[in-house]
């Protein structure tokens, strides 16, 4: 009979889980959208609890796989998204450039994730539609950079329907991530042991007792 085939190698040098958040109707569904199957939508469509889209990525030579969680921003949902924090490796905080409103909560996301999440969980703060007309924006950029340097985390300004920076805010927190398990990895690598001839010694006379015994 011939010998079972070896297991495939996974097609994946890293998995990558990545959770939006934001309030409601701020474009999370259609970041996730644009950025996973290139599209874009004008009808809104409340996400019920939550929703999750996959895309595989190449990052200096090792290929990367985006699993993205998308959350229900509303508050009746927030028990059900709460639970996906903790999985989490980098998080998407984003607002809606032209409300104010969903800008002033980032904070309590925030206190969310240092709630719910892991201590060393990426972060990234994203001002969204920005294609809108500057007439009606309602939070400057700068307000959106300060923010982001008050917390120590990188700030993109980006727009779904037009595919400004969708690409670059998935990208660059993904190569943050990638970096930290890499270099995680690394720490965790064997040690070089060096035996001591005292050691070697011990061994020895140890191993002449058992044999002696066993014998």
């Amino acid at each position: 009979m011939a010998a079972a085939p070896a297991r495939a190698r996974a097609d994946y040098d890293y998995l990558i889980k990545l959770l939006l958040i934001g309030d409601s109707g701020v474009g999370k569904s259609c970041l996730l959208l644009r950025f996973s199957d290139g599209s874009f939508t004008t009808s809104f469509i409340t996400t019920i609890g939550i929703d999750f889209k996959i895309r595989t990525v190449e990052l200096d030579g090792k290929r990367i796989k985006l699993q993205i969680w998308d959350t229900a921003g509303q508050e009746r949902f927030r028990t059900i998204t709460t639970a996906y924090y903790r999985g989490a490796m980098g998080i998407l905080l984003v607002y809606d450039v032209t409300d104010e409103s969903s800008f002033n909560n980032i904070r309590n996301w925030i206190r969310n994730i240092e709630q719910h999440a892991s201590d060393n969980v990426n972060k990234v703060l994203v001002g969204n539609k920005a294609d809108m007309d500057e007439s009606k924006r309602a939070v400057p950029t700068s307000r959106g950079q300060a923010l982001a340097d008050e917390y120590g985390i990188k700030f993109f300004e980006t727009s779904a329907k037009t595919n400004t920076n969708v690409d670059e805010v998935f990208f660059s927190i993904a190569q943050d991530i990638k970096q930290r398990l890499s270099d995680s990895d690394s720490k965790l690598e064997p040690q070089t042991i060096n035996i001591t001839q005292t050691d070697q010694a011990g061994g020895a006379s140890q191993g002449a007792q058992k044999s002696a015994c066993c014998g």
